[in-house]
């Protein structure tokens, strides 16, 4: 008796996989001969070597099917079983990260376009609400660029704007105040790349992470440049962002515009700039949804929840 192990990234993926009742799973398993058991966000397959082998297999082109489309159906889980020796054609859109043989693909529709749009475009904004990869498909489209020598520095910039809190409150001089505000984005780096590259990186000037005020002045060639959380920048803000961009160099620009902290008479510049420069070619706008929500599956229901109270509450003030 052999036994094999497959991890996942998330609990979605893998009730993709299992599909309704488990109806996919029980298919694998009778066609294969296989035991499969699920330890937490792990797969655990039981059986004779070959078995085994062929599980694998199976269940590498269903993940692969999912990647790519987002969703399995009942008709590709049975030709998948026919013919577990065909091999699904990899996704154009893979991103290589060029790190330990790891990728990185787009799993919704939405971000299949958002990803096609940063190829395309040299100026992308991409709004949605949290968890579906606005960053960490940037990031991801950034480093693949470094590596294939597209560029040659990346910049991740935020506005330091509290959600609530003060700055003054916290304890430091400037850099360890913002701090907190950058950390999503090295969290982001640090997640595709080893610790050991990302700090010689930073060390090198080959990646920066900047707060939104420290880019007044500069211009940037031949980089890739990221502006998140752009719903909190001002009008003047973004505008001087955007005029940062050099000879040779990308921008995109991440926000939610549903959770903007700015006050409340203030215009927020991600949104201003999407409506004056939608018509600008070399521009892309792409608006991901909650179906692209890719983080814990509760996410998603989060999300929603807000949405349904919120246009609760604005069909009651009309």
């Amino acid at each position: 008796m052999s036994e094999a192990t497959i991890s996942f990234a998330n609990h979605e993926e893998i009730r993709t996989l299992f599909g309704s009742q488990d109806r996919y799973l029980r298919q694998v398993r009778d066609s294969v001969g296989i035991e499969v058991v699920l330890r937490g966000a792990e797969l655990r397959l039981r059986g004779e070597e070959e078995q085994i082998q062929r599980g694998l297999e199976v269940f590498q082109e269903l993940r692969a099917i999912i990647d790519k489309k987002g969703s399995l159906r009942e008709n590709e889980v049975l030709r998948v079983l026919d013919n577990p020796s065909d091999q699904i054609e990899q996704s154009p859109l893979a991103i290589n990260l060029f790190e330990k043989a790891k990728q990185v693909e787009p799993r919704s529709p939405g971000q299949a376009m958002y990803v096609r749009a940063i190829q395309r475009h040299d100026l992308v904004f991409c709004i949605g609400p949290a968890g579906c990869g606005k960053t960490y498909l940037a990031v991801a489209m950034a480093i693949n660029a470094l590596r294939t020598e597209q560029v040659r520095k990346i910049v991740l910039v935020r506005p330091a704007v509290e959600a609530g809190e003060k700055l003054g409150f916290l304890p430091g001089d400037l850099m360890a105040k913002v701090n907190p505000f950058l950390r999503p984005l090295l969290d982001a780096l640090s997640e595709m790349l080893d610790f050991d590259q990302v700090r010689r990186y930073m060390e090198n000037d080959v990646v920066e992470i900047v707060p939104l005020a420290f880019m007044r002045g500069r211009t940037l060639n031949n980089t890739f440049i990221i502006l998140d959380e752009g719903q909190n920048t001002t009008v003047t803000q973004m505008m001087m962002f955007l005029t940062r961009m050099g000879t040779d160099s990308k921008i995109v620009v991440t926000g939610d515009i549903t959770q903007i902290d700015l006050p409340t008479h203030v215009s927020c510049g991600l949104v201003d700039a999407m409506d004056r420069l939608r018509s600008i070619g070399g521009v892309a706008t792409v608006e991901l949804t909650g179906q692209d929500i890719v983080r814990h599956h509760l996410v998603r229901e989060i999300v929603r929840a807000y949405d349904l109270d919120s246009s609760a509450t604005k069909s009651r003030k009309k």
